[in-house]
């Protein structure tokens, strides 16, 4: 096991960093093996590694470890033969090790049993691995650099730069970043290759010699006679925009045609059908400031045809959808009022509709399901507000069931609290509701409130979360309201209408509604309470603070203020240009209402964030400053990462991150003296 014993204190950030994290599952051909990832600490407690796990599927055997590689290994495929396909930057013990880490290269794991072996690598790299069921053909996406027709030419060019010392891109196309990387001035290709034992050579196909962005963060998939590629293929618009369209690449030419492209929609997550002959993908409605996103499932034939869509009426968004192996079901998932249950969607035949059944109906969340090829049973990766990723199984065809539990790489923490559901209803008579996480003697001692808002916006807590986890501030006595207000999934279409342009109006007013409800529990302490956010909530802990002193502390992370600089500077600025005009903007920008603002505000934000850029932060906090007239009594203060992004991932700054916010709100909440992390000086 991972762990041998239940990690049974949240109270110090560093002792919740011990927890293994376990991610992604896959399931062989045979349906005897399940593989999953888990993430634990360095040596030296400076990063996470990952490694892969064997889960029975059976529930018989405790899980085992398969790879114990320095740096991890991730991206594991089976091929029909039952190896286990994975990625690795361990040195090849056949060569030399390299002067550098080198890139992510393609290993295999015999079924059989034996040692891991190299089957190759890239100069740039390759991606996890998909694989055709029936020929076991690879497919593989590839950095590599514009104008390199070989993997000769492509060490080559990426030689001389590093000997040059340059880091320059220059572009032609929209994004130039995303998330928290630059873009280029290497660029994903799709290959594929039939070797499968080392000694056979690199002999990789590109499918997609010149692609530009055309690839970027997409998901593809072979075709089980290996005939066909199907992707995601970004397409250039006019005035700066791009659009997300799906496409059929022939592996014997490499000729591409367009599959799903229409537009006033965006394609995503094509998956292609056991037989080979259709291929499901989400559709995502292009907004306009007055209409909302929105998202369902079409099914179009490979060969190629109209598209039609899934369910029509069924009132929630998809995410995660497999084939089941006769290719007449899909299995998805959805958000669906703070749960994610798994769903089975039967395909109507010529006289029928289709048929959804919700299959879960507990308060947990589902991931990385797998169906087993008789289709009798789903594997998957349960989770919840109040309990991280475990592998269960479930019957494929049950409607509201309970999973069972199967022997995993970790065991559940315990919890120092109990977990509870607050409702209430909105001026506009519309139902509300959120999580509220309760110390364990809340019932004697009622405990000071945290309400904590999610980022997307179009997202909902219905999950474990290793960044914002309110265990931690549970076991130091806070009880923490993770409330879903207007914009917030799996409440219907309606309810993303309701905030859809409006960031200041019912979200803001749903936030206040949930509070006030949660404040008048007899658990709840209502004379103390703070407000955190990051990202979206980030922005709303803005807005808050200029709208109201109700709350003793706010805690802003990752946030938008000044939503006219947010726009243009953000590495998705096509994509925001859909969403408001300038003049609604300009209405719900945070920035407009600074001097309103008189509760003390921590500040984080990292460097390297490219989704919210660095400039807002930098922006709030010179303007917080400036409505101090004494700057040695000024109630504010900046959590500054030079090296992190959107989120703060090295795990001595997951620490210093708690550590700092729990100083912070000690302070105002208890009146404790602000003593900041000695390592912040």
């Amino acid at each position: 096991m991972v762990t041998e014993q239940l990690v049974t204190s949240f109270d110090d950030p560093r002792s919740f960093l011990d927890m293994p994290r376990l991610a992604g599952l896959e399931l062989s051909p045979d349906g005897t093996r399940l593989v999953t990832t888990v993430s634990t600490l360095n040596r030296e407690r400076t990063k996470f590694v990952t490694a892969l796990w064997e889960v029975d599927p059976r529930g018989e055997r405790a899980a085992r470890r398969l790879t114990r590689g320095a740096q991890g290994e991730k991206g594991m495929a089976f091929t029909p033969d039952g190896d286990l396909l994975f990625l690795s930057t361990r040195p090849d013990p056949e060569v030399e090790p390299p002067k550098d880490e080198p890139p992510a290269a393609l290993w295999l794991l015999p079924g059989a049993g034996g040692e891991a072996r190299r089957l190759a690598g890239r100069p740039g790299g390759v991606g996890a691995p998909a694989v055709a069921a029936e020929t076991g053909t690879i497919l593989v996406a590839s950095m590599t650099l514009p104008g390199a027709v070989t993997e000769a030419d492509d060490e080559r060019l990426r030689t001389a730069r590093r000997e040059q010392n340059i880091s320059a891109i220059l572009h032609a196309e929209y994004p130039i970043r995303y998330w928290d990387h630059d873009l280029g001035p290497d660029q994903p290709r799709l290959l594929v290759t039939d070797v499968t034992d080392p000694a056979d050579g690199r002999q990789w196909q590109d499918l997609t010699p010149a692609p530009g962005h055309a690839l970027r963060e997409s998901h593809s998939e072979i075709s089980p006679d290996a005939a066909t590629v199907v992707t995601e293929w970004q397409l250039a618009q006019p005035h700066g925009d791009n659009r997300a369209t799906v496409v059929a690449i022939d592996v014997a030419t490499g000729a591409r045609r367009p599959l799903l492209d229409e537009p006033e929609y965006e394609y995503g997550n094509p998956r292609i059908s056991p037989d080979g002959t259709s291929v499901v993908a989400v559709r995502e409605a292009r907004p306009t400031p007055s209409t909302a996103v929105r998202m369902d499932l079409v099914l179009v034939p490979l060969a190629g045809g109209p598209a039609r869509l899934l369910a029509a009426g069924w009132d929630r968004w998809p995410a995660e959808v497999r084939w089941t192996p006769d290719s007449r079901a899909l299995i998805v998932t959805a958000d669906q009022r703070g749960r994610c249950p798994l769903f089975r969607l039967e395909l109507a035949n010529d006289t029928d509709t289709d048929v959804v059944t919700q299959l879960t109906d507990d308060d947990a969340a589902y991931a990385s399901p797998s169906v087993s090829p008789d289709g009798r049973w789903i594997y998957a990766l349960r989770h919840a507000v109040d309990a991280p990723p475990t592998p269960v199984r479930l019957d494929a065809g049950a409607e509201g069931q309970r999973p069972t539990q199967l022997p995993g790489p970790a065991q559940s923490p315990r919890l120092p609290g109990t977990l509870a559901e607050v409702t209430a209803t909105s001026a506009d008579n519309t139902s509300l509701r959120g999580w509220l996480a309760l110390p364990a003697d809340a019932g004697d001692h009622p405990a000071p409130l945290l309400v904590w808002v999610h980022g997307g916006p179009l997202t909902s807590w219905n999950h474990w979360h290793w960044r914002w986890n309110p265990w931690l501030m549970v076991a130091r006595g806070y009880a923490v309201l993770l409330p879903d207000p207007a914009l917030s999934t799996g409440y219907g279409q309606a309810f993303v209408e309701r905030g859809w342009g409006q960031w200041g109006g019912p979200p803001y007013t749903d936030l206040l509604t949930l509070t006030d409800a949660a404040q008048a529990r007899p658990d709840i302490d209502g004379s103390r309470s703070a407000l955190m956010g990051g990202s979206f909530g980030g922005y709303m802990a803005n807005w808050v603070a200029g709208h109201t002193d109700r709350f003793d502390a706010i805690v802003t992370h990752a946030s938008l203020w000044a939503l006219d600089q947010f726009g243009p500077t953000t590495d998705a600025a096509h994509h925001w240009r859909h969403e408001l005009t300038e003049q609604m903007a300009l209405e719900n920008s945070p920035h407009r209402h600074v001097e309103a603002i008189s509760t003390p505000m921590l500040v984080i934000h990292g460097n390297r964030d490219y989704r919210v850029p660095i400039s807002e932060a930098l922006r709030l906090w010179y303007e917080l400053l400036a409505q101090q007239p004494d700057p040695a009594d000024q109630p504010h203060r900046f959590l500054y990462f030079p090296d992190e992004n959107h989120w703060v991932l090295t795990p001595s700054h997951a620490v210093l991150w708690y550590q700092t916010v729990i100083a912070f709100l000690d302070h105002h909440l208890r009146g404790a003296q602000l003593q900041m992390p000695e390592l912040l000086g």
